[in-house]
């Protein structure tokens, strides 16, 4: 296990609460869009955002570009890093089902369902878990 190179993170902003942060394939691709020497592609099957390491220069405009910062710098290589969806077989999903959790399914929309509205920064997401569970005072929690 290696969780800083997982490419499904998955963050504790405060005690007891963990919030997985995944790409949600936004259907305009801002990552894909910004990225200088065309490193990134999307996966004409899955839609995944496939990150050519060859050519990636670390620079990190793909992070910047992403609404939910879901790219990251790999710390073996510094290289882009995003969930590929194992080439349309999540691992990820058949684990958590597996061990009875069944957090991560996946997810087959209309195609007119503009994904961006689901990607956002693990944090953000963080301090609305916990609002909802400790009430106002809860953005204090995750200070």
């Amino acid at each position: 296990m290696w969780p800083d190179a997982s490419r499904v993170r998955v963050f504790m902003p405060f005690p007891s609460v963990e919030v997985p942060h995944l790409c949600a394939q936004c259907m305009d691709y801002p990552c894909i869009a910004s990225c200088p020497v065309q490193a990134l592609s999307k996966d004409p099957n899955t839609e995944a955002v496939i990150v050519d390491r060859a050519k990636c220069i670390s620079c990190g405009a793909c992070i910047r570009a992403c609404p939910g910062t879901v790219p990251y710098l790999h710390p073996g290589d510094k290289k882009a890093t995003i969930c590929d969806l194992c080439n349309g077989d999540p691992k990820c999903v058949e684990v958590c089902t597996e061990a009875g959790y069944n957090c991560l399914t996946i997810v087959n929309e209309p195609p007119n369902v503009h994904r961006k509205i689901y990607s956002r920064n693990p944090y953000d997401t963080a301090k609305d878990l916990a609002v909802k569970m400790f009430g106002e005072k809860g953005e204090e929690v995750i200070k």
